[in-house]
């Protein structure tokens, strides 16, 4: 055994000095350094803090690269914590993966650097793993951390092994290119390089060699994995200098085009700015006319969490505003600590008597209560549904979430689908009076259409379609493990059928029929927040994208007409509302991201920013899309718990024909909500 280490010893020592003997290559101009960090520029401590299902739809600036390395996937809040940190030991710096990715295959603690466009590189790193019982190394030609692949040590084999989303549920396609015997210790400096040349591939690790030809990832970027405690020293990535020089004129390229794009289009120009002073909240703010006056109000509502978690949430304050920044009325007391939130809360702004006025449809202390949207006084009230659930916190649901359809027929949306998180669901009228309740796995947000043409809508949740009586027509519900993030059901070409959209958690991405037929199922990780509009013209009918968060947050897919996948990026690693933006006038929109100066903007369909938002100070946490000039064109609402900005377009107000999409009904406006935006111009 003596023998066995010292030999293990000698080739890691070999190995070691192999690496530094690149490095002077490379320095010597043989080959060029794409990057080379010791850790030593990245300050000391965790790479994350506490943030979990608050980025799905807020920038959250702790999520942004530190130094050359970002947190490319977490599962859990423990998981975003422990995994990744720099340490200083005896005088070096390194990188400390502590976490033990227990059972998840389909997702592993990551940190990733360098550039989508490198291609032809060797990345050589110094790793220690702590253990031999989980895979430890390094991700190369990463596209995304659910496409890339892998190269270091499983237990004393050391392995090379393309990885490519799902096989089945949280089942990983791996393909193995490539292994071999590789005796080592726990605690062992192992030294690993990587080289993609063209398709091939070859690894040295600890003194095994790995040769494989694959063209699954022509290009990507570099990672850092493991599944179990391991230390990492040193990293740096080399190209042949012809190589670098291919690479920055693949850069200046793809920076001119951008350049290019965002040049013609309308820059933000800031319309209104308000102060939201103890009342302020994130991403729950509705929009509707509230005074009567004809143009669009705000009304902001703070949050009040029973836990655990965000099961059991209410409203605590409402506050209603104009874009003015005149108060017109608060109900509740504000609280400057009840402005955070991961979920929805049942408040909306809705004409549901149809006397042309708006009221404020809100729950509040286990009351359904219907206001004057000008003044807030109650006009008429309930108690929310009760319920004998096991488990149950209490007898009455505190309402998770509100959505107005015409279960009856009238004509108008006046009736009222109300939830309890994720197990029931209830109908209700305009008088507030329960018609029916129904149980299936809700997730999070429905949505409602007259299906089979008596003039009453039926209502899809989660993956289940209700009749307008109550009556289960189908249900997924066995079928499907996890929870429905968002749905919607869609005609996306002229001579297709409409179709249902699911966007569905770790199930990934759905495409139904209207009789529950799944036709197309595509395990793309944790798929939500899908949004559906004309991005293209030159692809026929309505183009999706959508985004993923947990386990795999940040990666942003595009689907055509038939929900194929055209196009796929990870621009960085936060959730978003991808929600469409008509900013030209033209019958192309973009999707916004998020606010964030370098790391925001609007996004065509081919994946380029298009336009970015200006360095002036702007708040960035939360944003909304909808026209508030009225030039059909959209305006961005931008805020933080303290401040809302509007922006418009630089060159508006414009006149003449100009899109006009339609969209989703701002009485049903959900975080959670599927975003269909469908073709339209005006007059």
């Amino acid at each position: 055994m003596d023998m066995l280490y010292s030999i293990r010893k000698a080739v890691t020592v070999a190995a070691g000095s192999l690496l530094l003997l690149a490095c002077a290559t490379a320095a010597r101009g043989e080959a060029a350094i794409l990057l080379d960090d010791d850790f030593s520029a990245t300050p000391a401590g965790p790479m994350l803090s506490r943030i979990g299902a608050h980025a799905e739809y807020h920038y959250v600036p702790e999520l942004a690269p530190r130094g050359n390395w970002a947190v490319s996937c977490f599962t859990t809040d423990t998981a975003a914590q422990t995994a990744w940190r720099v340490e200083r030991d005896a005088g070096r710096s390194v990188m400390v993966q502590g976490y033990r990715n227990g059972g998840r295959r389909d997702s592993h603690p990551m940190i990733i650097s360098g550039d989508e466009l490198w291609a032809d590189y060797t990345v050589a790193v110094q790793f220690a793993p702590e253990t031999g019982d989980g895979q430890s190394g390094i991700a190369f030609r990463y596209r995304n951390d659910r496409c890339y692949y892998f190269a270091g040590v499983s237990g004393p084999r050391a392995i090379l092994k393309m990885v490519r989303h799902e096989a089945a549920f949280h089942q990983p396609f791996e393909k193995v290119l490539a292994e071999a015997k590789c005796p080592w210790n726990p605690g062992d400096t192992l030294t690993l390089a990587a080289t993609a040349a063209g398709n091939r591939l070859r690894v040295e690790v600890a003194g095994a060699v790995l040769e494989a030809e694959d063209a699954t990832y022509p290009r990507g970027k570099i990672g850092l994995t493991s599944d179990v405690p391991t230390r990492y020293s040193r990293v740096r990535v080399t190209a042949p200098a012809a190589e670098k020089s291919q690479f920055e004129a693949r850069s200046s390229a793809r920076a001119k085009e951008e350049a290019d794009l965002q040049a013609a289009n309308p820059r933000p120009v800031v319309w209104r700015k308000l102060e939201t002073p103890g009342f302020g909240v994130g991403r729950n703010l509705r929009f509707g006319d509230l005074d009567g006056d004809g143009r669009t109000d705000l009304l902001i509502g703070q949050v009040v969490h029973h836990g655990p978690g965000d099961s059991y949430s209410e409203l605590s304050c409402l506050t209603a505003m104009t874009f003015d920044g005149k108060i017109l009325w608060q109900l509740g007391t504000p609280d400057p600590s009840h402005d955070n939130l991961t979920n929805d809360v049942a408040f909306q702004i809705h004409d549901i008597d149809g006397d042309g006025q708006s009221e404020v449809v809100y729950c509040m202390n286990f009351e359904i209560i219907v206001a004057d949207g000008a003044t807030g006084r109650t006009k008429y009230k309930a108690p929310t549904p009760a319920t004998d659930r096991k488990g149950a916190k209490y007898p009455r649901i505190l309402g998770d979430c509100l959505f107005f359809c015409d279960l009856r027929g009238t004509g108008r949306p006046r009736d009222i689908i109300i939830k309890d998180r994720y197990w029931n669901l209830w109908a209700l009228n305009d008088r507030l009076e329960e018609m029916w309740h129904g149980e299936c796995t809700t997730g999070h947000y429905p949505w409602a259409a007259d299906i089979d043409g008596d003039g009453k809508d039926e209502v899809l949740i989660g993956y289940s379609l209700f009749d307008h009586d109550g009556r289960k027509l189908w249900s997924l519900d066995g079928v499907l493990k996890d929870h429905a993030d968002g749905v919607a059901i869609v005609k996306f070409r002229e001579d297709l059928e409409p179709r249902i959209l699911c966007a569905a958690s770790d199930e990934g991405i759905l495409l139904i029929d209207l009789r529950g037929k799944i036709l197309k199922h595509q395990r793309l990780g944790h798929v939500q927040n899908p949004a559906v509009a004309n991005f293209r013209d030159d692809l026929p009918g309505l183009e999706t994208v959508s985004i993923n968060f947990w386990g795999n947050q940040g990666i942003v897919h595009f689907f055509d007409a038939e929900q194929a996948v055209y196009h796929d990026f990870e621009p960085n690693q936060h959730g978003s509302m991808c929600l469409p933006v008509n900013w030209t006038g033209r019958s192309e929109e973009f999707f916004v991201h998020n606010a964030n100066l370098k790391e925001g903007g609007m996004f065509d369909g081919r994946g380029r920013r298009a336009v970015v938002f200006p360095d002036d100070g702007h708040p960035d946490t939360c944003n909304a899309v909808l026209d508030l000039v009225g030039d059909c064109r959209d305006e961005i609402v931008v805020w933080d718990t303290r401040r809302i900005w509007v922006y418009t377009q630089g060159d508006g107000p414009r006149s003449g024909r100009l899109y006009k999409p339609r969209r989703n009904p701002l009485y049903n406006y959900s975080n959670y909500q599927a975003t269909v935006s469908l073709p339209g111009w005006s007059e």
